[in-house]
């Protein structure tokens, strides 16, 4: 009973999997408003009614992939942080990642920054969104209290808010006119910005 089990879950992964892997290349391709469900189950080769057991609609499925992302970034980050790394790099490093995610799969952004927006709303208008998750949030609020730990950044100043101002910087680069690609646009914000964490000496 259970191998039929684990056969019928292993299947199931598959299926969804399968799914997930479709809809980026449609999306990819076709851009997301451009994408029905009936493009993604073709592509999966699968009926639409199987669409339906694995997500409620498409922006479940949106949702679901950049899940897949946030624990992707939040297991190279445990890794760096059990290396021990300069806290400064370490968070360098997974918000360029960050970025090269995102620029990579365009088609997440908006629910980033959704996400985004939704961390500095009123606690109970945010409460109505339950679904846009704090995603990047917490690896970005774990790596600042990292630093912060190893008096490698200041503490005088939260890491709630050093987190919201990291956000801020994708949602400049992602409206920014200035002839530099996303991830680069990122990059050059956030050089500018980690000096302000370093501990200030009392003078």
């Amino acid at each position: 009973m259970d191998g039929i089990m684990g056969r019928r879950e292993r299947k199931k992964l598959q299926s969804k999997q399968t799914i997930l892997s479709a809809a980026v290349g449609q999306f990819m391709a076709k851009g997301v408003r451009e994408t029905s469900i009936a493009d993604i189950m073709n592509t999966a080769n699968l009926g639409i009614g199987t669409f339906y057991n694995y997500f409620e609609s498409k922006e479940a499925l949106l949702l679901c992939l950049l899940d897949q992302l946030v624990e992707k970034t939040r297991t190279k980050a445990k890794q760096l942080m059990e290396e021990e790394r300069v806290a400064s790099a370490v968070l360098r490093e997974i918000i360029l990642d960050t970025a090269e995610q995102l620029e990579e799969n365009r088609f997440v952004l908006p629910l980033f920054l959704s996400a985004a927006d939704r961390s500095a709303l009123p606690r109970k208008r945010a409460a109505e969104h339950p679904k846009l998750a704090p995603a990047f949030k917490s690896v970005f609020v774990e790596l600042v209290k990292y630093g912060q730990a190893r008096g490698e950044f200041r503490t005088e100043i939260s890491a709630e808010l050093v987190t919201e101002m990291f956000h801020s910087i994708f949602q400049a680069a992602s409206f920014s006119s200035l002839p530099y690609p996303f991830t680069e646009n990122v990059r050059l914000k956030i050089d500018l910005l980690l000096s302000g964490l370093e501990p200030r000496e009392n003078t």
